[in-house]
């Protein structure tokens, strides 16, 4: 049996969440710290790995901008929840549910009467200073008077084991989806423990956000469509977004889904425009509306704000309500809640000084070495900075910039933060480490319910004095103790679904996401094709026996533009393969498919992701390290098995709805354009009479083995281009595709009503009616055949230029919407 606290450090004055000041283990920790002492090393080591596959399959990410680990940065999770006890978080959660309707009423007063202001409780510089304080919400009043629907609290234990506020975040508050996909991880890892216990469960506070944002949404007669509005996929939290769209049942959209008529905001989808009611935004205030707010936002919405001064949409949270996370406004805060609500504030915060008060700026100045000087506004671009960490000429030179503009600092005392144990598994041991905690409350009918629990975090190193992901931190999961709720963890809808309910395809998918899956479908069937061609070349120049082969080859890569055409042959394939400067290198397209991939991450299953992943991590081999042919033609076999299992996953595992139909369009017409054009440069080329290239042709078109069992002889150019070309049975042949092509886009017209495809339609007559008898060398002499090659060649490229045409036109009609057609406004 371990001794799992035999080099664990007990200081006298840091509060430790597992032991008391004399070492004992804390009753509410006591059952769980029993069991974690009669697991071995191997057991925990068991559950972490435990957690460490579950982040992988789920795909749980939180992305660091320039961080060497990629931009989807695995989660930090760690194996041992944050416990605790009952009667702890009844005090805690009635602080937080106070603190929550306080800034909500604050809220209503600074884009109301702005009473607050005027009898002097708040600076008017704090708040009209403030880049968040929006001058163009003003007298703006959302429903049921909500501005904070969703309100998140950092937290910090003192010595002395009371809890501190050090912010508030009001404008876009972030973590509560991790804290839900925590839940669902470590109980996993503790099953028996999580139900021995009696924790909490989480799923109600969901439920309460999809109740209240239902309820306060403008209906006008209409089921209520909620959008969750994201930046986009490199945000940090962008899987959080994604994560809480599924569970909640939202479609997650970017502003360019969007759309404004009438002062009535859409969802632009394939079939139309869509009314989107309420929206539940992760974009912060400025950025939401170029028209009003800030005119670069690119991520926004025009006309959005319009939309919500005439009540036609709801906004979660309400605009500008960011300027309540001015660290400035603690130190007001306790006066302001007995003006309010005649109460004493039941959470504190934790000592904070505004400078721009000329009393608090000398304190200030004189306690610096013991302060944490902060920004008072956004626009202030400066890291805090801790007083203690200056030399005395640095303190000096900070003391005279805050002097210079007081009213932009902030200074702060430092929080003495609490340990927590995490488990080392290098060791075997526990260890202590600061830990924070932020908690979530979400407006209800009836005030402010919080969740019972939260987003933890610890710090990556010992004596850390501050807590962040964005340093290496990692999460945990808090169990809060005490009786669960009747309903159970079970999340349930608000609503019962009858027969006449059933949906069977999706009714809100946007038009940026059928485009991106479209785009998807294409870039793996080009990677395909890519990878295919550059292994034969690879191949046939490491083999060096059939140079004629290879040139064939090479000229097919240079009249595809796959291959550079400057430079020696290794240096060429080296650039096809992975350069940086050749914007159609393999690379380049890997790059492109896990763009386009990210964008319709919500669209595919937990294993088709995964295998994206797989396919990501050998992409990201491919950049390192020195060349060697023979491994880079091992990659390409790889990745060629890679794209077939996404070649699978695309027939069996996703629901034929609209964004299939498109995804496979996609495929459809890149392989139909790549077939094509591929047969009409090699007829053209040296290899059309050379059985070695007939061989690799073969090889390119994924037909060897149909070949060879068909005709038991070597290849030979009419069998070969009968099955490249005119086999209906091929699915890698030019006939099979077209036709394939042109029946799909006669679906579209007969759904959407767009103009059908005549010279598609056309171009399958003319392949079909070609005659292989007119290549019989012996009849009809070598020059004839030429000829005829050369027809045939020319009628190829047609149909790889038609293809491109016919992409052109989707994407104006589906993705862009400027025509007619796409124009109409869907009633639901």
């Amino acid at each position: 049996m371990p001794d799992l606290l035999a080099h664990y450090p007990l200081t006298a004055d840091t509060y430790h969440e597992l032991l008391d000041a004399s070492g004992t283990v804390r009753p509410h920790w006591q059952r769980l710290f029993d069991q974690l002492q009669r697991s071995t090393p191997a057991q925990l080591r068991q559950r972490q790995a435990l957690l460490g596959r579950q982040i992988q399959e789920n795909g749980v990410t939180y992305n660091i901008y320039a961080d060497p680990k990629g931009a989807d940065r695995p989660w930090e999770l760690d194996l041992l929840p944050h416990v605790i006890a009952a009667d702890e978080w009844q005090q805690l959660a009635a602080g937080i549910a106070q603190r929550a309707r306080l800034l909500n009423a604050l809220l209503a007063d600074l884009y109301g009467p702005q009473r607050l202001i005027s009898e002097g409780l708040l600076p008017a510089e704090l708040i009209f200073g403030h880049n968040n304080f929006l001058w163009p919400c003003q007298g703006i009043q959302p429903p049921d008077a909500t501005f904070l629907h969703l309100y998140a609290v950092d937290l910090a234990r003192a010595p002395d084991g009371r809890w501190w506020v050090t912010a508030d975040r009001t404008q876009a508050p972030s973590g509560a989806g991790y804290a839900l996909e925590n839940r669902m991880i470590v109980s996993r890892a503790f099953p028996e423990q999580y139900r021995d216990l009696q924790v909490q469960h989480l799923a109600g506070f969901f439920r309460t956000l999809q109740q209240t944002l239902a309820d306060q949404a403008p209906r006008d007669a209409e089921a209520p469509l909620i959008v969750l509005l994201t930046p986009g996929r490199f945000n940090e939290s962008y899987f959080e977004h994604l994560y809480l769209a599924r569970q909640l049942g939202y479609p997650l959209v970017e502003g360019g889904d969007l759309t404004v008529r009438d002062a009535t905001v859409y969802l632009k989808t394939l079939s139309g425009l869509r009314r989107v009611h309420a929206i539940m935004r992760r974009l912060d205030d400025s950025f939401c509306d170029p028209l009003e707010l800030r005119t670069d936002s690119a991520l926004g919405v025009p006309g959005l704000l319009e939309a919500v001064r005439r009540g036609r949409v709801l906004v979660a949270n309400a605009l500008g309500s960011g300027v309540l996370e001015s660290p400035g406004l603690l130190g007001f805060l306790p006066k302001i809640c007995e003006q309010l609500f005649g109460e004493e504030l039941i959470l504190p915060s934790i000592a904070t000084w505004w400078c721009g008060e000329a009393p608090v700026l000398a304190e200030a100045l004189e306690k610096l070495p013991q302060l944490l000087i902060k920004p008072a506004f956004p626009s202030q671009s400066f890291t805090p900075v801790f007083g203690g960490d200056l030399s005395e000429p640095q303190r000096q030179a900070l003391a005279e910039r805050i002097r210079a503009r007081p009213y932009a600092y902030v200074a702060q005392e430092l929080a003495q933060l609490s340990q927590a144990p995490v488990w080392q598994a290098e060791d075997g041991q526990l260890q202590p480490r600061a830990i924070g905690m932020r908690v979530y409350a979400v407006a209800s009918r009836d005030g402010y319910r919080v969740l019972p629990g939260g987003l933890a975090r610890v710090a990556a190193v010992a004596d850390a004095e501050a807590v962040a992901m964005q340093r290496g931190g990692a999460s945990k999961d808090t169990w809060v103790l005490g009786e669960r709720s009747p309903s159970g963890e079970q999340w349930k809808g608000q609503r019962s679904i009858g027969v006449h309910d059933l949906v069977r395809s999706d009714p809100y998918l946007p038009s940026r996401v059928v485009e991106n899956l479209f785009w998807f479908g294409r870039y793996c069937e080009r990677c395909d094709g890519s990878a295919r061609l550059l292994r034969i070349m690879l191949a046939r120049y490491l083999d060096g026996s059939d140079p004629q082969a290879l040139q064939a080859a090479v000229e097919l890569g240079e009249s595809l533009m796959l291959l550079p055409d400057a430079g020696e042959l290794p240096e060429r394939l080296l650039a096809a393969l992975r350069g940086d400067d050749w914007s159609f290198s393999l690379r380049s397209d890997l790059q492109r498919l896990q763009w386009a991939a990210s964008q319709v991450r919500g669209k595919l299953s937990r294993e088709n992701w995964q295998a994206l992943v797989e396919l990501q991590h050998d992409a990201l081999a491919l950049e390192a390290g020195e060349p060697d042919f023979g491994e880079l033609l091992d990659f390409l076999n790889r990745l060629v098995m890679s794209l077939a299992a996404l070649s699978g996953f695309a027939l069996d595992d996703m629901t034929r709805d609209e964004g299939w139909r498109f995804l496979m369009i996609g495929r459809r017409i890149e392989r139909l354009q790549f077939l094509s054009s591929s047969l009409a440069a090699f007829l053209r080329g040296s290899g059309a009479f050379d059985q070695a290239g007939l061989e690799w042709l073969l090889e390119l078109g994924n037909s060897s083995i149909t070949y060879r069992s068909r005709y038991l002889a070597v290849a030979q150019l009419i069998p070969v281009l009968d099955l490249l070309l005119l086999d209906e049975q091929n699915p890698h042949a030019v006939l099979f595709q077209l036709k394939l092509v042109s029946r799909t886009l006669n679906r579209l017209h007969d759904d959407f009503g767009v103009p059908r495809e005549v010279a598609l339609s056309g171009l399958v007559g003319r392949l079909a009616a070609f005659d292989l008898g007119c290549l019989e060398h012996p009849l009809f002499g070598e020059a004839s055949v030429r000829a005829a090659l050369e027809g045939l060649a020319d009628l190829l490229q047609g149909i790889a230029d038609a293809s491109g045409e016919v992409s052109d036109r989707l994407a104006l009609r589906h993705f862009a919407h400027v025509d007619g057609v796409s124009q109409q406004t869907v009633s639901v």
